[in-house]
């Protein structure tokens, strides 16, 4: 490898560095907002999309130097960063296969960067261009159909595929010499270079689609789908297509390292502290989900309170006094039959329904009720026996 090789590689890693501090950027400042539009107008937000254009930008340069699948491994290889910071930061949780997902991904990392050969410039012709200017409208075009009908994870599949076309454009991308000579040159080379456009579309619709992806389903499945569609098919294409070369006698050696890069990704897609980055950087708050709430039993209906007795009905009721639920207990002993008919009168006092706020004073007898004298009992009456009579009570003869 050249030293301008090591450059791009140097480049190409501090983009993996920059994408995982730019996650865990935009998850502290989702922590520390409400709503989405404050999360978006955070400055730790603001700051983690800065990071995000630079490792974009580092990797699209890096592209110039380095095969695609090298590109493409490294910046996958920024879950591992990601990862581990977020336990570090974060104070995420971190399993044991995290830690052996992270440990596998350097060691094949290092492998890749080992097996990269001289890469040489792509001769862009009139056809290639025409070709990638059609994939882009087809793919984005083939992305849209799929967030109406297609599940999630073929709309990440998609997203992957527009991410990786946009490495693809920015490995054939070149200007003739003399383009930038002067500002305004070099502003007009860009403006009118197809691949240009080409790269636009294929970078917007890939943070669209991915976007689309985690919205309806899993932060875990739909990254890992994502790595996958954006690492391996844009490997292939490079290679056949690109000339994208490897060091004699490393061949197989750069595919497995390649393949256990993708398949840490995607172990290292559903770890908890990925789904708490990847839902900061949609703009959504970074939190653990909440532990599940059972519903709590409805309120007991109110009982409607009965409506009140007559005053002659209270004044003979007997107060009973009950501690538990309505309705009230009595005991069928304690029914009283007779209250239904008129009640006898009684030597008691009752309170009027309506108290004056003044009156005048009276006799503390004068509100009682008067007592009727009670009656005598209608015996049979039973005629007089006749009886003996003494001598001076004889009837005179």
């Amino acid at each position: 490898m050249t030293s301008m090789g090591w450059i791009a590689l140097a480049l190409t890693i501090f983009g993996a560095f920059a994408f995982a501090a730019a996650s865990i950027f935009q998850a502290m400042g989702a922590r520390r907002s409400s709503g989405m539009a404050n999360t978006l107008r955070h400055p730790l937000y603001l700051l983690g999309t800065f990071l995000d254009l630079v490792a974009w930008g580092c990797s699209m340069v890096a592209l110039s130097e380095l095969a695609v699948y090298l590109v493409e491994s490294v910046l996958a290889g920024s879950l591992a960063v990601t990862v581990v910071a977020a336990r570090v930061i974060l104070k995420s949780r971190l399993r044991g296969i995290d830690v052996v997902a992270v440990a596998i991904s350097v060691a094949a990392l290092t492998v890749l960067a080992m097996s990269a050969g001289p890469q040489e410039t792509v001769d862009t012709s009139s056809a290639l261009r025409l070709a990638f200017c059609g994939a882009a409208l087809l793919v984005a075009l083939l992305g849209w159909v799929a967030t109406k009908f297609a599940p999630p994870g073929v709309v990440a599949g998609f997203a992957g595929l527009c991410l990786g076309g946009a490495a693809l454009v920015g490995r054939a991308l070149t200007f003739p010499e003399g383009a930038f000579d002067s500002f305004g040159s070099g502003v007009l080379a860009v403006l009118t270079s197809p691949l240009v456009g080409a790269l636009l579309v294929f970078g917007v619709a890939g943070m669209v689609l991915y976007a689309d992806a985690l919205q309806r389903g899993q932060v875990g499945p739909v990254t890992a789908v994502l790595w996958i569609a954006e690492v391996i098919a844009p490997s292939a294409v490079a290679v056949t297509f690109l000339g994208d070369t490897v060091r004699p006698g490393w061949e197989m050696i750069s595919l497995g390292a390649g393949l256990v890069v993708v398949v840490m990704a995607v172990v290292l897609a559903t770890a908890p502290a990925t789904a708490a980055t990847v839902m900061a950087a949609e703009g959504r708050p970074a939190l653990e989900p909440a532990p599940t709430r059972h519903a709590l039993p409805a309120a007991p209906t109110p009982a409607v309170a009965p409506a009140p007795a007559p005053a002659a009905a209270r004044r003979q009721s007997e107060r009973i006094i009950w501690w538990g639920a309505p309705p009230i207990w009595v005991p069928p002993e304690r029914l009283r039959p007779a209250l239904g008919g008129t009640p006898a009168r009684a030597l008691s006092w009752a309170p009027p329904e309506r108290q004056p706020l003044w009156s005048q004073p009276q006799p503390s007898d004068a509100d009682s009720t008067d007592v009727p004298r009670p009656t005598a009992p209608n015996f049979p009456r039973v005629p007089e026996p006749d009886r003996l009579r003494p001598w001076h009570d004889l009837p005179q003869a």
